[in-house]
């Protein structure tokens, strides 16, 4: 191609470092396929893929060369390529088999940000691991738990990221979580996990970037001063969606009633207080010309429970906002698959929909919420050093999903406690976990607690 003047496409690099890799006469084949493919762009000005470094990292991972597979890494890094699950594991496996422990505990990580369950391949390389006699001799015997906590506080209830904790041989086990998320193996419960705080607080700041491109700014920046005056809520409720639910039949419209049934089913919840109602402000206008609905509109209004977004806004910016904000729920059918959702490109909007949307229905007039799930099917780091690693089941049936338990003991300390999120129980709202965590924090300000595992509650 070169002596014909044609100017060979990344494809074609590609394959050519793909066959140059797999020849095992050659030593040198695996320096030579990187070759290929690290100067792909300054001498041919295409851009590398991931495919393209996939068949050089296989070939150090057989090799045994670490240090080369992690300037294949660093390599990627630098071109913007992100590695996926095969990728991670070839990493994980050259790290293990030179007994580099760090490395290990970074592409653990890196693994646990890419995939949320492990095929039986990456499984199998996690077990050869901590079954090994050098993950027996790797962690801190002493650690300060205030610390550990507020770690995982900040990172979204999934991990503390602060290391090998614990010491001694690990115990691996393949086994099921209980509906409530309890391990079937350590006894744990496993943690329904969010976005961390810095996530959110990006998140927050993007959709509130997109509002500023597609509202009044100046109506959007007053609501963004009202939500700090009066951002004290548990819920945000997406009024609209709950008043229009089911109403495409002819004596159909829009129902106050069911939207009523939401807001005393949250207050109920939570010991009267209440949530925040986002409805447009044609809406209210409608609603208020009849008399039997303008007593219950001046009563949210008088508890800071209705924010009306103004004439020729979309409230939907609103009520997303708020709850991204304020880090609560939010109640709304609503699948947020329409072009205003499309604009975040978020990938944390699928973890922060789990974590805080609550669906409803209705029965026999009583408003019936379903919460955020007890759990996450996704890796998690526990407070006591131990480890749980979802595996793939293509049946999407939890109960029959398999997780690797890997701890360093037999038991857990409290295996009855609550399924926690955010370090906190989990029949908690987002934003109540959060202010709890606050609070234990301020508390255990006074003296800092460090010490054996054994001694840790």
């Amino acid at each position: 191609m070169l002596e014909a003047g044609a100017s060979p496409s990344e494809a074609t690099i590609t394959s050519l470092a793909r066959v140059t890799a797999s020849d095992a006469s050659n030593p040198a084949a695996a320096d030579e396929a990187f070759e290929l493919v690290a100067t792909m762009k300054d001498k041919y000005g295409v851009v590398p893929r991931l495919r393209s470094y996939s068949p050089v990292l296989a070939a150090f991972r057989r090799a045994g060369e670490a240090g080369k597979a992690y300037a294949v890494d660093a390599h990627m890094e630098a071109s913007t390529v992100s590695p996926e699950e095969p990728e991670i594991a070839a990493l994980l496996d050259v790290s293990m088999k030179a007994g580099d422990a760090g490395k290990v505990y970074e592409y653990m990580h890196k693994l646990r940000r890419t995939v949320d369950c492990v095929s039986e391949g990456t499984a199998e390389v996690l077990e050869g691991w901590f079954r090994s006699g050098k993950a027996a001799m790797l962690g801190k015997a002493e650690w300060d738990a205030c610390q550990v906590k507020d770690a995982i506080v900040a990172n979204g209830g999934g991990c503390h990221r602060l290391g090998w904790l614990g010491t001694g041989p690990w115990m691996v086990q393949r086994v099921r979580a209980g509906a409530d998320g309890q391990c079937g193996g350590c006894g744990c419960r496993l943690a329904c996990v969010d976005i961390d705080m810095e996530e959110t607080r990006r998140f927050a700041d993007s959709v509130a970037g997109l509002a500023f491109q597609r509202e009044t700014k100046t109506n959007f920046s007053q609501f963004q001063e009202w939500l700090e005056e009066h951002g004290e809520y548990e819920a945000i409720v997406d009024g609209a969606n709950i008043a229009l639910y089911q109403q495409n039949f002819a004596e159909g419209g829009f129902s106050l009633t069911q939207l009523d049934a939401v807001v005393t089913e949250l207050r109920d919840r939570y010991n009267g207080k209440w949530p925040l109602v986002v409805l447009h402000n044609k809406r209210i206008a409608k609603l208020m010309e009849n008399s039997s609905n303008r007593h219950l509109i001046e009563t949210w209004r008088a508890n800071g429970a209705l924010y009306t977004s103004p004439i020729g806004s979309n409230d939907d910016w609103y009520w997303l906002y708020a709850a991204i904000r304020l880090n609560c729920l939010l109640v709304s059918n609503d699948e947020m698959r329409d072009h205003i959702f499309e604009l975040l490109g978020s990938s944390f909007f699928p973890k922060w929909k789990q974590r805080h949307q609550v669906k409803y229905t209705f029965s026999k007039g009583k408003a019936v919420l379903m919460m955020p799930p007890p759990y996450s099917s996704e890796i998690q780091e526990s407070k006591m050093g131990s480890w749980h690693v979802p595996m793939e089941e293509k049946s999407g049936d939890e109960r029959v999903r398999i997780w690797l338990c890997i701890d360093r003991t037999e038991h857990c300390k409290q295996p009855h406690e609550a399924p926690a999120a955010n370090g906190v129980a989990q029949d908690m709202s987002p934003r109540v976990a959060t202010n709890v965590s606050e609070q234990r924090r301020a508390e255990d300000n006074g003296g800092s607690i460090t010490g054996k595992r054994k001694d840790r509650d």
